[in-house]
């Protein structure tokens, strides 16, 4: 152990700016398959401490405890050492890899979490022998990409029951949305292979139909943005169920005044259906092409007077505008006019009318834009142009071929 220490600390000694691009990389590649080494090592003696019950020497009843209490390894990751350490006793050849440093410690567990003690006496039940496997598997960890395993993996199930019937896909479905004190929400989704390959298409979808020139989003922003364009195309379209009479539809309460007064962004001003508080510019910016319901309260905090309901922007101006525009109008953007609000160039609340002359489509995230220091004109030609905050224009590159080619 000793001398394991010692060649480590003369590794960190390295200088890696005295290396070339070939000798970085493959200093990677040899301390992945050390690290496999230290990791096949490390669970072969968590499983022997396992099995000799090594744990009690500290007072504490089972190894994966031990892991976490004394060298503070997460609790998913106690789990998984001990997990592969019980699977590899009945694969010797994945074992022998990893060992070997080929394999790694998540392909191990990949095979750990299918393969359970449940697993290996139904096989031994039915006389299926786990040596093709333990071969095949093997191959497809040290020759393949990951995901090839996983699949491969998959096939032990259906070799353990190849007649059984279907398992019901809605019966492992989870989807959990928690929200902050901030109103931002977060979530978790489990999917069947069948529902996760619909959510999957519907989000590719959306994503690949608007890339805009310059979108410096990461793909994580991307489906997080599609994620909600496909809610409000849902919402917009007003065929989700009706609650209580009422179409499903985003509901914000702002006091007329933080409503009317632009000067400032007023945050936490208005409150959103599920409880969360955003700003009265957030809320302006959600007035520009939405509803609008006047509602009078007392001094005692009771309603005296529910004024009508006005559609701010009403669908013949919408058609209008549609039928003009024929998609976002931010320059580079081409989402589809399904996609996008009508906003008002001078704002309604300002005295600015609800007209074609006075109307622009800009989809959500070129509406927020918009809403927040850039600046879209149609000027007399009628085209469209878009400014930055800082006054400068944006403009797409100039073609490399400006002339039509001649053959």
């Amino acid at each position: 152990m000793s001398e394991l220490r010692s060649v480590l600390d003369a590794l960190a000694g390295d200088d890696l700016h005295g290396l070339a691009d070939g000798q970085v990389l493959e200093r990677v590649a040899l301390l992945v398959a050390v690290g496999n080494r230290v990791a096949a090592e490390l669970t072969r003696t968590v499983r022997h401490a396992e099995t000799t019950q090594a744990a009690e020497h500290d007072g504490l009843k089972s190894m994966r405890s031990w892991l976490i209490g004394h060298v503070r390894l997460a609790p998913a990751e106690a789990s998984q050492v001990v997990r592969s350490g019980r699977a590899l006793e009945h694969f010797p050849a994945l074992a022998a890899g990893f060992a070997e440093g080929v394999v790694t410690a998540e392909q191990v567990d990949v095979v750990a979490r299918t393969v359970g003690p449940g697993e290996v006496a139904r096989a031994e039940e039915q006389g299926i022998d786990l040596a093709p496997f333990d071969q095949a598997w093997t191959a497809v960890a040290e020759g393949a990409p990951h995901a090839m395993l996983v699949t491969a993996v998959q096939a032990f199930d259906a070799a353990l029951d190849p007649d059984g019937p279907e398992p019901d896909p809605t019966e492992g479905r989870r989807l959990s949305i928690a929200r902050h004190a901030d109103g931002s929400v977060t979530g978790r989704f489990d999917l069947d292979a069948v529902g996760g390959e619909k959510v999957q298409a519907a989000i590719e979808s959306i994503v690949q139909a608007s890339r805009p020139k310059s979108d410096d989003r990461t793909r994580g922003q991307q489906n997080a943005d599609a994620l909600v364009q496909l809610c409000d195309n849902q919402l917009a379209a007003g065929s989700l169920p009706t609650l209580r009479t009422v179409k499903p539809h985003v509901v914000v309460t702002i006091d007329a005044d933080d409503l009317a007064d632009t000067s400032t962004t007023g945050p936490g001003a208005a409150a959103t259906g599920f409880g969360a508080r955003i700003s009265a510019a957030r809320a302006r910016w959600l007035a520009c092409d939405g509803t609008v319901s006047r509602i009078v309260m007392g001094p005692d905090g009771l309603p005296l007077d529910v004024g009508r309901t006005h559609r701010v922007v009403p669908a013949h101006i919408r058609r209008a505008v549609e039928q003009r525009d024929g998609h976002c109008v931010f320059t580079g953007c081409s989402a589809p006019t399904h996609w996008c609000d009508v906003h008002h160039l001078a704002h309604w609340l300002h005295g600015g009318d609800t007209s074609l002359h006075n109307s622009a489509l800009l989809c959500e995230r070129h509406h927020g834009k918009v809403h927040h220091g850039f600046r879209v004109e149609r000027d007399p030609g009628g085209r469209w142009r878009t400014w930055r905050p800082d006054g400068t224009e944006i403009l797409l590159g100039t073609p490399l071929i400006s002339a039509p080619l001649r053959v």
